[in-house]
């Protein structure tokens, strides 16, 4: 694990952004069950964690995309992230809306954006990789080179890894699944026993035998 994966686990686990509840899962809109839930815009309302967060997400962009001419935010969670990392890095930033506006001027991609800039999108959490995908695909439409994507967290599923590289899109993620499970049975938020179990729902969430296992 990096020093990076564990400080955004430590601080997302303090702010108690992450849920666990392997005997009582969550439902994800596609009916997946869950034992983790990640409410990354609880870290909007912690200072302490926010710094550590958008700090990490703007040394993310310009080690891995130091070409990068401007920040993209998903819609909705990602935008206030996209917003505060390009105030720390002096750089332009918009976002993506799930669809276009049916008013004004039906505007998807909202802020300047020219055709051909480079562009990093920056996204809170991803799952199964089909959210960011899909903004993705609205920017190069439009003409942008998307270089990638920064993520907060991501889940780490195969399902959204693949998703992912038959997209040619590559995607950097603060902290992930793994390590979230591994500070959180060290720190006993939760049982050192329960990480196998969200092991095995990461490497195949529509078995859910893990649930009360």
């Amino acid at each position: 694990m990096t020093d990076i994966k564990r400080t955004v686990a430590e601080a997302l686990l303090s702010i108690r952004a992450v849920f666990f509840r392997p005997e009582e899962p969550f439902t994800w809109a596609s009916g997946i069950k869950s034992p983790v839930y990640c409410d990354n815009r609880l870290i909007l309302t912690a200072p302490e964690a926010r710094l550590i967060v958008e700090s990490a997400i703007a040394e993310t962009v310009k080690r891995e995309y130091p070409e990068c001419e401007v920040l993209m935010g998903t819609s909705t969670a990602g935008i206030a992230h996209a917003a505060i990392a390009g105030h720390l890095l002096n750089m332009p930033m918009g976002y993506v809306r799930g669809s276009a506006k049916d008013h004004g001027r039906n505007n998807r991609i909202e802020g300047k954006l020219e055709k051909g800039q480079k562009v990093v999108v920056v996204e809170d959490l991803i799952s199964t990789g089909g959210s960011c995908i899909d903004v993705v695909d609205a920017l190069r439409e439009a003409g942008a080179e998307v270089l990638g994507i920064v993520s907060i967290f991501t889940y780490n599923m195969q399902k959204g890894k693949d998703r992912l590289a038959a997209a040619n899109v590559k995607n950097i993620s603060l902290t992930d699944f793994d390590a979230i499970a591994e500070v959180a049975a060290e720190q006993n938020y939760i049982r050192k026993e329960d990480v196998a179990r969200l092991l095995k729902f990461r490497d195949n969430p529509s078995d859910e035998s893990w649930i009360g296992a």
